[in-house]
């Protein structure tokens, strides 16, 4: 198994979600809630809840803020109804995004998305004017501390993964969507902690960047979406060269 993204290596290095906590934080309630108001409040009957509670658990939510996320949506106090739009299209230098939105008023997000587009001099396009360059996945972030690479690799093959990439403090275990279960659940058997999980988008042939500047245009184009409170996660089929990774301070 070899890592080959270089996409985990650039949000360390950039950190878009991680860095800015309260925006994490408000993205990880929107999914709790919505998953608690679709399948309610039961973790144990509700997969979608009990995955957003891993995640938030695993990016350090505190547990009342869990809770209370939970009861706004499983209690109905929360009245805005909620429904997930995909966006894509070609940002700066040409590279493919995708976009997962979680809204409660589709306009308001459309014009926010295309207001992104533009000011960075990318171009919002139509229903898989992108999405066909990319795989879905299902992708686990575990902390690097504490484990054995060696063990972990074994670890996924066993549990019916297909790769497993070391980039900054984490290991990335990629494995098929309909693997994604399984695998979650050896991990847990293992007493391996995951920081979040989740399916994710795959660019079957990503396009490298090895000029500075474009790079940097990237980056803060990714930034302005990532920045946006509708905006769940952000995909994309660039990678940086390590040289201007280098230059860039990472």
């Amino acid at each position: 198994m070899s890592g080959h993204s270089k996409w985990s290596k650039v949000k360390h290095f950039k950190g878009a979600v991680d860095a800015k906590r309260s925006k994490l934080f408000t993205k990880l309630t929107k999914e709790l809630t919505v998953a608690a108001r679709m399948g309610g409040g039961d973790p144990g009957g509700n997969p979608r809840l009990r995955l957003a509670i891993q995640n938030a658990r695993g990016n350090s939510m505190p547990g009342d803020t869990i809770q209370r996320a939970i009861a706004r949506g499983a209690g109905g106090s929360d009245t805005a109804t909620f429904e997930e739009v995909v966006y894509e299209g070609y940002g700066p230098t040409g590279v493919a995004v995708v976009i997962e939105a979680l809204t409660d008023n589709r306009n308001r997000t459309a014009a926010t998305i295309r207001h992104a587009f533009g000011k960075h001099n990318g171009s919002l396009g139509g229903s898989n004017s992108v999405q066909f360059m990319f795989e879905r996945k299902g992708q686990f972030l575990i902390p690097k501390a504490g484990l054995d690479e060696n063990t972990l690799t074994e670890y996924a093959l066993e549990a019916g993964a297909e790769d497993l990439d070391a980039e900054g403090d984490e290991f990335a275990i990629t494995c098929p969507v309909e693997a994604f279960r399984a695998v979650g659940e050896y991990l847990e058997a293992k007493g391996v902690k995951v920081r979040s999980a989740g399916l994710v988008r795959v660019a079957q042939n990503p396009t490298t960047l090895d000029d500075k500047e474009q790079a940097q245009k990237v980056l803060d184009f990714l930034d302005a979406l990532e920045d946006e409170d509708d905006v769940q996660k952000v995909f994309t089929n660039f990678e940086i060269s390590d040289k201007v990774l280098a230059e860039l301070g990472g």
